[in-house]
């Protein structure tokens, strides 16, 4: 007798399901249509479109709603892109996996970084992980914080070091460091230079900020510092980016947040001026980000294992940068 039932009906999805179809799905799904997908994945439209097909069959829903000017997941292709992403990556780590067995480490680990972190004890960690295993390499991919996490996620990154919004289930957190943010000006800006000036002078001076600067995201504190300065209302500049968000500062767009000590060379060497306020700047924390299920070479562990306690052993005063 033929068994029937939920159970047998997971198995033969599993044992029919082609894996290179959920491949396929995970570029639709980040595609903004079945053209853009078949460019990214080298093939001809017709031949998207009917792996598509095959696996809406497959699965026995519609995934992605088509029609002239609109492309958009349903309800079952949001829930499939989650699974097969993590799927993907999981398949995509098995060859590096199995090539990493030798008795010397000798893994490559991908970092996603927000851009410019700067952190004694990142740096340090790295020096002791490459002096240990010098056959190991290393790439530090610079992204938004958000892209960052997706990233560690996705498995394609191995773990982030960037901010945090909300804590995304499946995922560990770890504050490494926490920064101040100050308010900075560049040499054009009439504001450059000026000694004993109060928050009033700021008032009316148009700014430059990051994409997160607005009071519903991770640099909500910094949006209060602006608010209260009475900046103009206009932002002359935005990117997620600090180096162009110093760019603009120096360049003279406007007055911006910047960390206090990263801005710190700049003022020493007169590219950047600091602006009040200068008591009770916000505090931003930095965070190490990794998956607790993605499975990780020894190099990955290893230096993973090495930043980890690198803040156990660090109290957060002297991670702490003012």
């Amino acid at each position: 007798m033929k068994e029937t039932g939920p159970q047998c009906e997971a198995e033969r999805t599993a044992r029919e399901l082609d894996w290179n179809l959920l491949r396929t799905f995970v570029v639709l799904a980040e595609s903004y249509s079945i053209t853009d997908a078949a460019n990214q994945l080298r093939l001809k439209q017709p031949t998207v479109s009917t792996a598509l097909k095959r696996l809406e069959d497959r699965i026995g829903r519609k995934l992605i709603n088509r029609s002239p000017g609109h492309y958009a997941l349903t309800e079952a292709g949001r829930l499939l892109y989650r699974e097969a992403v993590e799927i993907n990556g999981s398949v995509l780590r098995l060859s590096t996996l199995m090539r990493e067995m030798t008795d010397d480490v000798r893994g490559h680990v991908r970092i996603a970084m927000a851009s410019h972190v700067v952190s004694p004890l990142i740096d340090q960690t790295l020096t002791s992980f490459h002096s240990a295993h010098p056959k190991s390499t290393l790439t530090i991919d610079v992204l938004s914080s958000s892209k960052a996490i997706a990233e560690v996620a996705a498995k394609r990154a191995s773990f982030a070091i960037c901010l945090v919004g909300d804590h995304s289930p499946g995922l560990e957190y770890r504050r490494m460091f926490r920064e101040y943010f100050g308010l900075f000006c560049g040499p054009p800006h009439p504001l450059f230079g000026r000694d004993n000036l109060t928050i009033s002078d700021l008032e009316g001076h148009s700014s430059v900020s990051f994409e997160t600067d607005r009071l519903q995201d991770v640099l909500k504190p910094v949006t209060v510092m602006r608010a209260q300065a009475a900046l103009g209302q206009k932002i002359t500049g935005v990117s997620s980016h600090l180096e162009e968000v110093r760019r603009m500062i120096v360049s003279g767009l406007g007055v911006g947040p910047l960390p206090v000590h990263v801005a710190a060379r700049d003022v020493r060497d007169g590219q950047l001026w600091q602006v009040p306020p200068f008591d009770d700047l916000p505090p931003i924390d930095v965070y190490l980000v990794w998956s607790s299920h993605a499975a990780k070479s020894r190099a990955e562990q290893i230096l993973l294992d090495g930043l980890l306690q690198a803040i156990e052993t660090t109290p957060i005063e002297e991670r702490s940068y003012r």
